[in-house]
Formats: structure tokens, C-alpha cells, sequence
């Protein structure tokens, strides 16, 4: 049963959701030992507080204009193992630590989707997944341009 019965409740779901990317960002940032990885979990950390920002103006605003559709998947995560955290990783790992937080985003959104009690709450979680597949996109294309070219 989806626990979810006001755009609101979503809402507030997505904004914790967004919040805690942002904290494993900033944690895997503070842990790095690599510069150049810090900055990338620093700069990730500020895309996932920027999408948080978005959905607090949806809230705030009461005006949430997205449409679900769809979004291109090159499925390079599917064949990736994934990776533990570590002070340690490089920017491939990285990638792919990104990659599959935002998989799973979207597969959790579009579950909750399934089982939206009515179309506009149904909408906004397949809004929502299609953002996060959009994230993932956004990784997969730079593993590919610079992880799978480089090989």
C-alpha cells in the first residue's frame, strides 16, 4: 500500500530523499584523499541540493508543471558491479556510485508510481523518476565519454 495520499507527503519524501544524496555527497567528499574526486562529490552534492531547491519551490509554490515522458537509457550501469564508498575511489568509481543512486531513485519512484492511489499522484512520482533517470543519464554519458573511450 503506498503511504502516500497528498502531493504534499511526496513532496516532503522527495525533499528527504534529495537531502540525504546531498549528505552522501558531502560525506564522500570529506572522506576523499583524492582533490579531484572531492570536487566531483562537492559538485554532486550541489546538483542534489539543487534539485532540492526545486522540489522546496514546487512545494512552496504550490505549482508542479512536470509531465511524465521518457528519458534515453544507455543501461551502462546495468552491466557495472557496484561500488562501497571508500576514501579511496576514483572518478570511475565515482561515476558509478552516482549511477546507481540514481537507478535506484528511479526505480523507487516508479514503484511508488505503480501504486499511486489516483493519476495526478501517480504523475508527479513518474515526474519525479524520469528526473532521476535523467541524472543517471547524465553519469552514464560521461562513464561513456570518459571511462569507455579512454579504454
Amino acid at each position: 500500500m503506498n503511504p502516500f495520499n497528498t502531493i504534499e507527503e511526496i513532496l516532503d519524501f522527495a525533499i528527504v530523499g534529495e537531502q540525504g544524496a546531498v549528505d552522501l555527497y558531502s560525506r564522500l567528499a570529506e572522506s576523499s584523499r583524492n582533490s579531484e574526486i572531492r570536487d566531483t562529490f562537492i559538485q554532486f552534492a550541489k546538483e542534489e541540493m539543487g534539485h532540492k531547491a526545486k522540489l522546496l519551490k514546487i512545494k512552496n509554490e504550490g505549482i508542479f508543471e512536470g509531465r511524465p515522458g521518457t528519458v534515453a537509457d544507455l543501461r551502462i550501469s546495468d552491466f557495472l558491479s557496484d561500488i562501497e564508498p571508500s576514501p579511496n575511489m576514483d572518478y570511475r568509481e565515482a561515476l558509478i556510485l552516482a549511477m546507481s543512486n540514481e537507478n535506484a531513485a528511479f526505480k523507487l519512484y516508479s514503484r511508488l508510481a505503480q501504486e499511486a492511489p489516483n493519476e495526478a499522484i501517480k504523475n508527479i512520482f513518474l515526474t519525479l523518476a524520469q528526473e532521476e533517470a535523467r541524472h543517471k543519464l547524465r553519469f552514464e554519458s560521461e562513464y561513456d565519454d570518459i571511462v569507455l573511450r579512454d579504454n
